[in-house]
């Protein structure tokens, strides 16, 4: 996996590339991104909306994927240097979680797009932590 030069972790570039706003911002990390692949990181905080009893739960998990395909997205149009379009969960073919994070762990979130055509995106993702896979997915996105 080739990473970008340097991860993207500029809170105020990382917020022009997704449609989502404080506080339900579930990235905090660009890592990598080619036209088939986009991968992402989140530091787990007591703060984040989804934590809970020092646990992030399973939704956070879901619309951290979900943040991942819409960083891909909002990437690939700052370098048309065009606005990020706002985009959506259509659907959600299948969801696996073996494991819930805590505070003060990393996620490293790996989308693969298997599929885009006008503005429907099918891709895979795959949520990673200290190296073990906690999470898989297939889902569905649409542009508005």
């Amino acid at each position: 996996m080739n990473l970008l030069p340097y991860a993207i972790t500029d809170e105020s570039v990382l917020l022009d590339l997704i449609p989502q706003k404080k506080p339900f911002v579930m990235v905090d990390k660009l890592l990598y991104f080619s036209q088939e692949q986009v991968v992402s990181g989140l530091s787990i905080t007591a703060e984040n909306l989804f934590t809970e009893n020092a646990i992030f739960n399973a939704p956070g998990l879901i619309e951290n994927m979900a943040q991942t395909v819409a960083l891909h997205t909002g990437y690939e149009y700052y370098l048309k240097k065009e606005p990020a379009p706002t985009g959506y969960i259509g659907a959600i073919k299948k969801v696996e979680i073996m494991a819930l994070p805590k505070i003060g762990q990393e996620l490293i979130t790996t989308v693969t797009i298997l599929h885009s055509i006008m503005g429907i995106t099918l891709v895979q993702a795959e949520v990673k932590c200290n190296e073990t896979i906690i999470a898989l997915s297939e889902m569905k996105t649409a542009l508005a």
